[in-house]
């Protein structure tokens, strides 16, 4: 288990160190704020949703390695996707860094989304890998901050 949990650090480290679609977006049609004040992330998360599938998403992040990540993992993974597959994406995030059961983790499968589940060992920090994720379904839903508390 130890290798696996290593690549899941190196995963987080990419990301943090070169956050995927970082920076803002315009034109938008979407956006929102997210702030978490036990740790001082700050994120927007900005979407071009023309029509039934999110044309384009960036997050531009200050905050700790995980946030940055989490955000960074997030846009790669709903671009292209339709609102009803990113709630579902969004609801999969939620059980499987604070759901009562020990998910069952496949990289293969779930791809960088996996190297978050470490996170669940550590609970304060479970707000920083959320807090793109609940920014995305506020911006999403026409809101335009959300806080972790």
């Amino acid at each position: 288990m130890d290798e696996l949990d290593d690549l899941y650090q190196d995963i987080i480290l990419s990301h943090n160190k070169r956050p995927r679609n970082s920076g803002h977006l315009d034109p938008c049609s979407h956006k929102a704020d997210g702030f978490n004040p036990l740790c001082g992330d700050k994120l927007t998360v900005f979407l071009r949703k023309p029509g039934e599938s999110i044309e384009e998403v960036t997050c531009q992040t200050e905050g700790c390695a995980i946030s940055r990540a989490s955000g960074s993992i997030m846009t790669t993974m709903v671009k292209g996707k339709t609102e009803k597959e990113v709630e579902e994406i969004i609801t999969g995030i939620k059980e499987l860094l604070s759901g009562e059961e020990e998910p069952e983790v496949d990289l293969a499968k779930q791809g960088d989304l996996a190297s978050l589940v470490g996170v669940r060992k550590f609970p304060a920090r479970v707000k920083c890998a959320t807090l793109a994720w609940h920014a995305l379904e506020s911006a999403l839903h026409g809101d335009a901050t959300t806080t972790t508390e």
